[in-house]
């Protein structure tokens, strides 16, 4: 018997603290939290969500918390100490936690952050932390390990990729991710361009995408929050005679339109990717993805079926992964996606996920 045939649970989501959700500075994990939110409440889980203010969801109202927010972990040496800024977001969203746990069954924190994962043994209910990265600093890798071994179950990552980047990755429980398919439609033709989804930023490494879209010769259309202007301003000038489309940061609805026409997506990252949502994506969409051998898309990308797994880092080697789209399938690159990712397949995992942590804390 499934997990909600049995009862509906009380769940309490925290939100990433570095932005309002709706806004792009999250990336990956506003999607996701978006996505176990549909998925868990159609089985009839009630949930309530903590965000910082100006945080937005379709159809679903938030709990806005005022305050500054969180650095972001990733542009963070391993060294680099624990931080808060004054009047901390996050700070103030726990503290709003630490009121409101005793009416709710599970607390699911979705911050990259050591105040939760420090918080874990002083609250009465249990927290399920969903990891968003792989290991990036020592302060961080101390503490998820600290609780990964002491709390069962209660961490939470995407992939085996992003759990092998630490050292405690056998007490690693993996959920991987899904996705409303329904928002994205099948395209069996394509147009003659390239697209790039992602936060803009140095550690996602748009320059090679727009180096293999030149010497290709084809258009790259890229959306996603500017996290770094100087550094994309500098991939402009870097690549005068690149057809780069900025289209910004884009709802669901508008990105798909553009990305369904694509001769396939690009998957560049520096860094060791927890999954890859926009691989997801354009597969649902029916567009094969050319990705970097490397993370979480190296675990989704079935080689030569629904894309190209090519050398990480290697420029030449992501341009004949261009000049092989055509050989795809790209009817195989939709059943994928409706085989391994959708939003019921999603919401059993999370329930037997948040089964063990009860039943560990029983």
């Amino acid at each position: 018997m499934g997990f909600a045939e049995q009862s509906s649970l009380k769940l309490l989501f925290v939100s990433t603290p570095v932005g309002p959700l709706g806004s792009g500075v999250g990336g990956g994990v506003e999607l996701t939290l978006l996505n176990m939110l549909t998925a868990l409440a159609s089985r009839g889980h009630k949930i309530q969500v903590i965000a910082p203010q100006d945080s937005r969801l379709p159809h679903h109202p938030v709990v806005e918390v005022p305050g500054h927010p969180q650095i972001l972990a990733q542009t963070q040496s391993r060294e680099t100490p624990i931080h808060l800024p004054s009047n901390s977001v996050l700070a103030n969203m726990w503290s709003r936690v630490l009121t409101l746990q005793s009416h709710y069954d599970l607390v699911v924190n979705f911050a990259y952050d050591w105040l939760p994962l420090y918080l874990t043994p002083f609250l009465t209910t249990p927290i399920a932390h969903l990891i968003s990265m792989g290991s990036l600093t020592e302060a961080m890798d101390q503490i998820i390990g600290q609780i990964a071994q002491d709390y069962p179950y209660q961490i939470g990552v995407h992939t085996q990729a992003q759990a092998q980047t630490f050292l405690f990755a056998q007490h690693c429980y993996p959920v991987g991710n899904g996705f409303d398919l329904s928002l994205y439609q099948f395209s069996a033709t394509s147009a003659p361009y390239l697209c790039w989804l992602g936060r803009i930023a140095p550690e996602k490494a748009l320059e090679d995408a727009v180096a293999a879209a030149e010497r290709t010769g084809l258009p790259l259309k890229v959306m996603g929050h500017i996290q770094d202007q100087t550094y994309f301003d500098s991939i402009r000038t870097q690549f005068p005679q690149a057809q780069i489309d900025y289209l910004g940061f884009l709802d669901t609805a508008a990105m798909q339109q553009v990305l369904r026409q694509s001769q396939g997506l690009l998957v560049t990252p520096r860094w060791v990717e927890a999954f890859g949502n926009v691989v997801i994506e354009a597969l649902a969409c029916g567009v094969p993805v050319v990705a970097y051998n490397r993370g979480g898309p190296a675990e989704i990308i079935r080689e030569g079926e629904t894309g190209w797994l090519v050398e990480a880092d290697n420029v030449e080697a992501l341009i004949q992964g261009v000049q092989k789209l055509p050989e795809i399938d790209r009817q195989a690159c939709r059943q994928q996606a409706e085989q391994d990712y959708s939003l019921s397949a999603f919401a059993e995992r999370l329930e037997q996920w948040f089964q063990k942590i009860l039943q560990a804390q029983g």
